[in-house]
């Protein structure tokens, strides 16, 4: 495993540290007056889904840890245990709720996705930037609602809830930041 220097740490990133996988999901250097630079770091961990955050030296060694991505498809849930398969070998593998964390929000099925392997072993998915959920519940617009910044809660078909504009109906497929869980735009319908 090849190891870089702290300063050379970015957002996305997977690293070894404290003998277990954290992706690196935000950096930020560190220099305060004529003190040592520092690399402070937020960290989450692909076995547990726990974040961190840890502060690096400039001169720290960091081993930096490349995954190898399979594109595959998402097929279902059962008891906590989500399905994949290769979209090449129509091998399938599971994750369960906490190696996948915050991600259960955003499968769909038959929605494809880089899953990360390391060792062979299925670890953790990459999600897209954004994604497509349909509106299953939300409150009805209010007709004299004439503000355009007002909005209210509606829960998507994986149970992700997502604050959208008032015009937002049921039924409706909207376009979700997977990063922030942000409502960016309505989506273009099936």
């Amino acid at each position: 495993m090849p190891l870089i220097p702290a300063t050379q740490l970015r957002a996305g990133m997977t690293i070894q540290h404290d003998n277990a996988l954290w992706r690196v999901m935000s950096v930020t250097h560190v220099t305060p007056g004529n003190w040592r630079g520092m690399v402070q770091t937020k960290l989450r961990n692909l076995r547990a889904g726990t974040q961190t955050e840890h502060r690096f030296r400039s001169e720290d060694k960091v081993e930096r840890v490349a995954l190898e991505q399979h594109e595959m498809e998402y097929l279902f849930e059962s008891d906590g245990r989500f399905t994949f398969m290769n979209t090449e070998t129509y091998d399938q593998v599971e994750l369960d709720r906490e190696a996948l964390g915050e991600a259960i929000h955003y499968l769909t099925p038959n929605c494809r996705i880089e899953v990360e392997f390391h060792d062979g072993t299925p670890i953790g998915v990459e999600l897209p930037k954004t994604v497509d959920l349909r509106v299953v519940e939300t409150a009805p617009g209010l007709k004299t609602a004439t503000v355009t910044n007002v909005l209210k809660p509606a829960t998507t078909e994986t149970g992700l809830v997502v604050q959208v504009p008032n015009f937002i109906a049921e039924g409706d497929v909207i376009r979700v930041d997977t990063e922030t869980g942000a409502y960016l735009s309505r989506a273009r319908g099936e």
